[in-house]
């Protein structure tokens, strides 16, 4: 919020606000990790068990700092990229201060999304990501391309959300409780444990880009690169391996979910590897290897044991790291050469040299050359697949060497061979200076790599509930790990040496993937919801006996559904009639016939002078039943709205009265509609006699309202209802009104309404 309204006040002071908070939560996270982190707990509903419930550990302080560092190096990168993105596309500084709002707001609801403790509260974070991305995603709204994208990620990444809070809800019908430190504590293997950790695998897996939820993450690259670098990178993909590393407890009971991880993380680190070097757009190829990469982490999640989580958490540090660096690369050649194809790139070594060996350092990490702190991520994931056997060893050594090959052929086709475009300005020192940070310490911590591997450490900990040591280290030796590094160097050097082989067959891979894989589904799919929507739509609006149809037949369904499916021997009683009640019976027979005699004015003013007895009459029965105040409520509502209903009559012209009331030409519904008012009539009669038939029961809601009604901060009952329910009601009906407002007066500003 400082940020938006800096940036109001005077856009120019977004980008500093931004930056200066960016930096700041920075510090925060580094704090808290050197302080050991601290607990909040307290009440947030305390009649559902739910509590704001945050924790520090070793897990969350991993995934905050890179939300908070990453994203700081990103926001300083935004803070030039932004200004030049608008002028090229025409739009004014002021839109700025909308880029960096959703960019803060993504920074703090991932560093709330790794500190939750409680399942539902981790929810509602997951899914202001979900948003904040969808924002950010879209961020140039005119461009349909990038509408499309920014829709088709929060469709995946939001619906598959469901089945976070299924599980969750599932955890809770069972175990009684949200908390993730108690339901690792009473939780056991078995089917409801199976089902949840499923769902909640399956939104973390759409969350990662892991296949075949992996489609939308490559046209994401739509957005601006900054958000490419921070969510694609370090963040909103991060968010899913880390959902899986919070309930890794939950799934470690199944060894079949831990299998799954293992198949789709195998699966997602050869179809991303593959395409990725297939892509001939810089940010695509990015992308596909951003799928391969976390395939890395989740195969290892998968692996299980000390080494794999280990490497899991390791990896995903060095991971962030180099791809930022590399996607930031990417925006930087993009600015400086207007282009963005590699067939088109090379030879900008010369040109742009402190951006080649920065982004190069980078490479070299991502690529686990050693003196980087990528090495080691291999290192780690080597030892863990060591500990699965040949097959598994194999399949890593593969993976390793395609993640050598499209990483060597993204930084060589940018810098190396002939300059193929040159630069025609060279890029700020703003959009260099976060890539050279950023592979600074890509070779610090290959140097150095202790304050890497103790953050790892402690999440790998907080991962498996376990002591979990992570010491990598360089062995001058014929170990195992370090004779599959050399043959990685090796398969991969051969791949891209051997493009030309082996590049057809790759290229129509990727092409059958196009013509038959999962964004196909997706795109078949919202087009037939499309339709169906229309064609429902254009039933609805035809008329307004077709509006109402649509209306009560679902109703009507469902309370037929209700009626069948509830047990009603011995619950409902049916009382009777005695001479005290004919007066309640007269005016209540006097409503009905009004009622009826409604649909059968043949003009607008009988029917509204008819409708008004109706509201009168019931006004009477108020008074039956000792409720003075009510009644004269109601006698006050109703005889305002039948004034108004018949000023507006009186201000309409004659012949739109005589249109609206003269049947609807080639209108053959009489008897659908007859039957469709009579079971409606049957099913409100079913609700009522339901609803005031059934004998009360000894203790009433009543009772529970007057004990809550101190923790409300209330004197009594009705102020608690008027301030919580009412006023919460009426706020939110104010606000229906104010966006329908501005949507009418942007539309005669615009000059759109007729």
């Amino acid at each position: 919020p400082a940020a938006v309204a800096a940036g109001l006040a005077r856009p120019a002071w977004a980008a500093p606000a931004g930056g200066a908070l960016a930096v700041g939560a920075f510090a925060c996270a580094v704090w808290g990790r050197a302080t050991g982190g601290d607990r909040i707990d307290v009440a947030w509903a305390p009649t559902w068990d739910l509590r704001l419930a945050f924790s520090l550990d070793g897990l969350a302080g991993l995934y905050a700092l890179l939300a908070t560092g990453i994203g700081a190096a990103v926001v300083l990168y935004a803070a030039r990229y932004i200004p030049l993105h608008l002028a090229h596309h025409g739009r004014p500084p002021s839109d700025q201060v909308r880029f960096f709002g959703s960019l803060l707001l993504f920074l703090g609801a991932m560093v709330g999304l790794v500190m939750a403790e409680d399942l539902l509260l981790l929810f509602v974070f997951w899914d202001l990501t979900a948003i904040a991305s969808y924002l950010l995603i879209g961020y140039d709204h005119d461009e349909a391309r990038a509408r499309e994208a920014a829709l088709m990620a929060l469709l995946v990444t939001g619906v598959s959300a469901f089945c976070l809070l299924i599980g969750a809800l599932l955890l809770y019908a069972e175990y009684g409780t949200f908390q993730l430190p108690e339901l690792f504590a009473v939780a056991g293997a078995g089917r409801t444990v199976a089902v949840a950790g499923t769902l909640i695998a399956v939104a973390g897996l759409a969350k990662s880009a892991q296949v075949p939820l992996h489609f939308w993450l490559p046209r994401a690259m739509a957005a601006p690169t900054p958000v490419s670098a921070y969510l694609h990178s370090a963040a909103m993909v991060a968010a899913g391996v880390f959902l899986l590393g919070r309930v890794y407890p939950l799934l470690a009971l199944e060894p079949r979910l831990l299998d799954g991880l293992l198949v789709v993380g195998l699966a997602s680190m050869a179809v991303g590897g593959v395409l990725a070097l297939t892509r001939g757009e810089l940010k695509q190829v990015l992308a596909y290897s951003t799928i391969s990469q976390y395939g890395y982490v989740v195969t290892m999640l998968g692996l299980g044991g000390e080494a794999g989580v280990a490497g899991a958490s390791f990896y995903v540090l060095a991971h962030a790291l180099a791809k930022s660096a590399l996607f930031l690369t990417a925006g930087a050649v993009i600015e400086a050469t207007g282009e963005a194809r590699l067939a088109r790139l090379g030879g900008l070594w010369r040109e742009l040299p402190v951006l080649a060996v920065a982004s190069g350092a980078a490479a070299a990490s991502l690529a686990a050359l050693p003196l980087t702190a990528g090495f080691f991520k291999d290192e780690l994931f080597f030892a863990a697949a060591l500990e699965r056997g040949p097959v598994l060893t194999g399949a890593a050594v593969v993976g390793a060497a395609l993640t050598f090959a499209y990483t060597g052929r993204f930084w060589a086709g940018v810098f190396l061979g002939p300059l193929r475009t040159p630069v025609g300005h060279r890029p700020p020192w703003e959009l260099v200076v976060p890539v050279a940070a950023l592979g600074a310490l890509s070779i610090a911590f290959g140097v150095v790599v202790g304050p890497l591997a103790a953050v790892a450490e402690a999440a790998a900990g907080a991962t498996r509930l376990a002591v979990t040591p992570v010491h990598p280290a360089y062995h001058l030796d014929t170990r195992a790990e370090n004779l599959l590094a050399l043959a990685t160097f090796a398969l991969g050097g051969t791949l891209l040496a051997t493009r030309r082989v082996w590049f057809g067959a790759a290229t129509a891979v990727a092409r059958a993937g196009e013509r038959g894989g999962p964004a196909r589904g997706y795109a078949r799919l919202l087009r037939d919801l499309n339709r169906t929507s229309s064609r429902l739509r254009r039933t609805e609006v035809r008329d307004l006996r077709s509006r109402i149809a649509t209306i009560l037949l679902p109703a009507g369904i469902l309370v037929l559904t209700g009626v069948v499916a509830t047990p009603a021997a011995a619950v409902f009683t049916v009382g009777g009639i005695d001479r005290d009640d004919l007066p309640l019976v007269l005016i209540l027979t006097v409503a009905a016939g009004a009622a009826v005699a409604t649909t059968l004015a043949t003009d607008h003013l009988s029917m509204a002078l008819i409708l008004s007895g109706v509201g009168f009459s019931l006004a009477v029965t108020y008074a039956f039943f000792s409720a003075p105040d009510v009644a004269l409520v109601a006698v006050l509502i109703e005889t305002i709205f039948a004034l108004l209903l018949l000023g507006v009559l009186a201000l309409l012209p004659r012949r739109v009265l005589r249109e609206a009331g003269r049947e609807p030409s080639g209108h053959h519904h009489a008897w659908r509609d007859a039957g469709l008012a009579t079971v409606a009539g049957l099913l409100a009669f079913v609700v009522a006699w339901g609803a005031l038939s059934r004998p009360a029961p000894r203790e009433t809601v009543a009772v529970e309202q007057a004990r809550l009604t101190p923790d409300a901060h209330a004197k009594d009952i009705v102020t608690a209802i008027l301030a919580d329910f009412r006023g919460l009601d009426t706020m939110g009906e104010i606000t229906v009104i104010a966006i329908a407002l501005l949507g009418i007066a942007s539309l005669l500003r615009r000059g759109r309404l007729r």
